[in-house]
C-alpha cells in the first residue's frame, strides 16, 4: 500500500525516544506521504524542530499561541486536514492528558478535536509503564477506539530493563499503513485536474560567473505544490535554482533563466486546468552575455539590459475558457492598484499580492496576502504559514474550477 497523498500528523511528546522520529517521518515522507509535525515544548528538549522540518519539508508546529502568525482556528485546521494522527513517543504525562480531555498544549488540542482513532506509541521507563495508573489510561484509550504499537523490552537511557522502549520507526511505519488501509480514503476536490505551478527565481548570465537574479527562495511555490497534491491535483512544478525539496508526488521540472521558464510552462500549459504563477522571474536580462569571466577594471562595468519574455501576459491571452491563470504580485508600495492592473492587463483570473516585509515576501516562513479574483473584491487574509495560506489558494482554485 501506497502512502502517496495521504496526510498525516506526527506529534512527539517529551521522551528520550525523540531521536527515532526523524527516522520514521523519512518514511512516510518517502512513500509520499504529507507529514505535519506537531512538537510539545518538552518534545523540543530533546530534538530541534529544525531536524524534523528537514525530513518533512514543512515548517513543525510547537507553539499554541506564537507570535506574528494566524492561529485562531489552526487546532482545528490540522484536526481536521489529518486523515490520521501518530504519537510518537507517548509519555505516560501525554497518554493520561488525552484519557482525561486535557487540552493545555496544541498537540493535546488537536488530539481533542480530532475525530478519528489515534496511533500511539508509548516510550517510557518500565515502572512508569507498570503504574497502574498508566495501565488503566492505556486500556481506556483502547476502550475509547485508538491503537497502539505496544512499547517493546530492552535497555533504557536510564540504564533499567524493561517494557518500555519505543517500538522501532520500521515497525509504527507498518502500523499506520495498516490503520490507514481500514480508512476511507476522502474524496479530493481537486482529483483528476492538473495543476501547474512554477517557483523560485531565474538567473539571467552576465558571464561564466555572474548572473542578475533576486531574493526568492521558492517557498511559496513548493507550498503551493504541496496543497495542490493534497487536494489529490495531478501537480507539475516548475521551478528555478532553490535548495528546497519538490514535494512527494509532482512532476519537478529545473529550470534557470527565464526563457528556460517560459519554455517549459508553455510545453505544459496545453495540458493544464490552472497555473499558478509563483515564480519571479527576472524582468531584464543582459543584451549580451560575455563567455568568459569579465575582468575587474578601474573603469566599472555597464551593462546594458532589456527585458525577458513576459510569460504570464504571452500564455492567458491564449488560454482556453477552461483554464485558470493565477499570478502573483509582490509589491513595496500600492499593492492593490499595482496588483489589479496586473490581472487586468494581463487577462488573469486571479491575483495573490503581498507586500515586502520581515514576516512576508521572500524567503520566509509566513505570509500575508490579498486574494483578488477578476471581477470581486480584493479578499485580505491574515498572517499565516505559507503551507497554510497555499492552502488557502488552493481551496479558492478548486471553488473557481
Amino acid at each position: 500500500m501506497s502512502l502517496s497523498g495521504r496526510q498525516l500528523v506526527v506529534g512527539l511528546s517529551g521522551g528520550v525516544s525523540c531521536y527515532k522520529v526523524p527516522n520514521l517521518v523519512r518514511l512516510l515522507y518517502k512513500d509520499g506521504a504529507s507529514v505535519q509535525v506537531i512538537m510539545t515544548a518538552a518534545a523540543t528538549k530533546f530534538i530541534t524542530p529544525l531536524t524534523l522540518e528537514s525530513v518533512s519539508q514543512q515548517p513543525v508546529a510547537v507553539k499554541m499561541f506564537p507570535e506574528d502568525e494566524y492561529v485562531a482556528t489552526r487546532h482545528i485546521d490540522y484536526s481536521d486536514w489529518a486523515e490520521l494522527i501518530i504519537i510518537a513517543p507517548a509519555t505516560a504525562n501525554f497518554m493520561g492528558k488525552i484519557a482525561t480531555g486535557i487540552s493545555d498544549d496544541l498537540l493535546t488540542t488537536v488530539v481533542t478535536a480530532h475525530r478519528n482513532p489515534i496511533l500511539i506509541a508509548p516510550a517510557m521507563n518500565p515502572g512508569m509503564w507498570e503504574n497502574p495508573v498508566t495501565q488503566k489510561n492505556y486500556n481506556y484509550l483502547k476502550e475509547l477506539g485508538h491503537k497502539f504499537v505496544d512499547p517493546v523490552e530492552g535497555e533504557m537511557a536510564c540504564d533499567h530493563e524493561g517494557v518500555g522502549r519505543m517500538a522501532e520507526p520500521e515497525e509504527i511505519f507498518e502500523a499506520i499503513k495498516a490503520q490507514l488501509s481500514s480508512l476511507k480514503v476522502k474524496k479530493k476536490s481537486l482529483s483528476g485536474k492538473k495543476v501547474l505551478i512554477t517557483a523560485g527565481p531565474t538567473r539571467e548570465k552576465i558571464d561564466a560567473v555572474r548572473f542578475i537574479s533576486n531574493y526568492s527562495s521558492g517557498k511559496m511555490g513548493y507550498a503551493l505544490a504541496q496543497a495542490a497534491i493534497e487536494l489529490g491535483a495531478e501537480t507539475t512544478l516548475i521551478s528555478g535554482p532553490s535548495s528546497l525539496a519538490p514535494p512527494s508526488g509532482a512532476k519537478f521540472i529545473p529550470i534557470e533563466s527565464t526563457e528556460q521558464l517560459y519554455q517549459a510552462v508553455t510545453k505544459e500549459f496545453a495540458n493544464t486546468d490552472c497555473l499558478i504563477m509563483a515564480a519571479a522571474p527576472s524582468d531584464f536580462k543582459p543584451e549580451n552575455e560575455a563567455s568568459e569571466k569579465i575582468k575587474r577594471n578601474s573603469n566599472g562595468l555597464k551593462l546594458l539590459l532589456q527585458p525577458t519574455v513576459d510569460i504570464l501576459k504571452s500564455l492567458s491571452n491564449g488560454k482556453r475558457k477552461s483554464q485558470l491563470v493565477i499570478g502573483f504580485a509582490l509589491e513595496t508600495s500600492d499593492a492593490i492598484a499595482n496588483a489589479t492592473k496586473k490581472l487586468n492587463e494581463k487577462n488573469l483570473d486571479a491575483i495573490v499580492v503581498n507586500k515586502v516585509s520581515t514576516t512576508t515576501g521572500f524567503n520566509t516562513d509566513s505570509n500575508q496576502v490579498t486574494f483578488i479574483a477578476r471581477n470581486n473584491q480584493p479578499e485580505q487574509w491574515k498572517l499565516m504559514s505559507k503551507l497554510e495560506t497555499s492552502r488557502k489558494i488552493l481551496e479558492k482554485v478548486s471553488s473557481m474550477i
